[in-house]
């Protein structure tokens, strides 16, 4: 291991950030609600929320398994994109007729998103400070300059960058080109996850913690959820499950869990930002089949995560994979290629987190058990704004809204499924060998063209 990693600590850097608060009780005994929200990450208590916002009334019930955020939500890397689409290019190759819709309605997410922060007095380390995306490979290169036309085709605003520009903004001996874009955040999401929950309780939610869902019945009237406390009673039920295993038979074969990794430095000293030439507050992230994004902290730490994106056979989710794994260590190689005069500055912590991942890269949307039950999953990496375009969504649907959101056809129609074992972990593996290769030939390969033509793939 790397004299740098040596005294990393295995748990996400933002749970430092937030003061230790107490567990919420677990469900002790039966109980009865109009809403009952399975999962306390961004989804679910986006959706109590909202829920609470349009039926002030109404008895919610959030139950989650374990601690709200302690998944996905709590260990990502923060960056809050103006999409819900997974960026414009995604839009298009996937949905160019209603590709204009999409870019509309994530832009206008962000803008509401970010009044949401204010109205509920959510501080969570929000900013709007732009991203900057970089390119290393001549093919990348001339990625960007389409990127960057598209946008503009759109009214986005953005800007490419080259020589002195470029290294204004992040000066590194590998990347040849940057395409600036001023609209997009990031946040904490530690503090995004705790302030989310320190709201919804104060809004009346039921909140039980460390209380696992094992049954999804019809019952009188509405729906029942086992628990080993009890069962509840529910008129409505919303699953924001994400990367567990879905309550829902039908979504077994929708998403795929994806392990995907991070590492944050030491804070660094004015001096040391500026010889990298990063003196700004905007995100960065690489152009690559294989990724990283990277962002500052509040106190001026670097976080490095991504290239890796690991599936285990057979969907296996076990926690050692969050704390245990070589990509450690292969990020840090990658971060002193990147930023060699930081190359001696040592991480403090190490981590890993699961992507619900969906062959088409964005979130989809549904009904269950006669409209009783809906659900959205699939965000792959681009959850922490289209979460709560996600919730919306969702209460539309249990509430029959005919709205922009429900109107969709990326959400209303669903994604390709994943074969069974063994095919998929072999497909998978096939498929991100083939990236790889583009990586570093420029050339895709045969089967990544043919799930392109079938709009199934993973793409960066």
């Amino acid at each position: 291991m790397s004299d740098t990693l040596s005294n990393a600590v295995r748990h996400p850097f933002w749970n430092d950030t937030v003061a230790p608060q107490p567990d919420c009780p677990s469900l002790a005994a039966d109980a009865t609600c109009d809403l009952a929200i399975v999962g306390g990450g961004f989804t679910g208590l986006w959706t109590a929320l909202q829920a609470r916002r349009r039926q002030p009334q109404a008895r919610i019930l959030l139950v989650e398994q374990g601690r709200c955020g302690d998944a996905a939500s709590g260990r990502n890397g923060g960056f809050c994109a103006p999409s819900i689409s997974h960026g414009v290019g995604n839009a298009l190759k996937r949905w160019p007729k209603e590709a204009e819709a999409l870019i509309h309605l994530g832009r206008a997410n962000l803008d509401a998103f970010e009044a949401d922060l204010a109205e509920f007095g959510l501080e969570v380390e929000f900013e709007r400070k732009g991203k900057l995306n970089v390119a290393e490979k001549p093919w990348q290169v001339e990625g960007l300059q389409a990127a960057a036309d598209n946008c503009r085709k759109f009214g986005i605003e953005c800007q490419v960058l080259t020589g002195d520009a470029l290294r204004e903004k992040f000066n590194s001996p590998v990347y040849a080109a940057g395409l600036f874009e001023p609209n997009y955040a990031l946040l904490n999401p530690g503090k995004m996850v705790a302030e989310l929950r320190r709201v919804a309780l104060s809004h009346s939610i039921e909140l039980h913690e460390n209380t696992a869902v094992t049954g999804l019945r019809d019952g009188q009237g509405g729906m029942e959820l086992v628990t080993p406390g009890g069962v509840i009673h529910a008129r409505q039920v919303v699953l924001a499950t994400n990367a567990a295993p879905p309550l829902l038979r039908r979504l077994n074969n929708a998403v795929i869990p994806i392990f995907d990794y991070a590492l944050v430095t030491r804070p660094l000293s004015d001096g040391e930002l500026a010889s990298i030439g990063w003196t700004g507050r905007h995100g960065v992230a690489d152009c690559g089949n294989q990724f990283h994004y990277v962002r500052k902290t509040a106190d001026n730490r670097i976080l490095w995560g991504g290239y890796d994106a690991i599936y285990h056979f057979g969907s296996r989710r076990d926690d050692a994979f969050l704390r245990e794994s070589e990509s450690f260590s292969r990020l840090s190689r990658n971060f002193a290629r990147a930023l060699p005069s930081l190359a001696s500055v040592p991480f403090t912590h190490a981590w890993g987190g699961i992507i619900d991942t969906s062959a088409r890269t964005t979130f989809f949307a549904g009904l269950a058990h006669n409209d009783r039950v809906a659900y959205a999953m699939g965000f792959t990496g681009q959850g922490v704004s289209a979460s709560r375009f996600a919730a919306l969504t969702m209460l539309d649907l249990l509430e029959k809204r005919d709205t922009e959101r429900t109107r969709l056809t990326m959400l209303r129609r669903p994604p390709f499924p994943f074969p069974p074992e063994p095919v998929r972990w072999l497909g998978i593996r096939w498929a991100q060998h083939g990236l790889a290769r583009e990586d570093e030939t420029g050339r895709r390969s045969l089967l990544n063209k043919a799930l392109d033509a079938a709009g199934v793939g993973f793409d960066s």
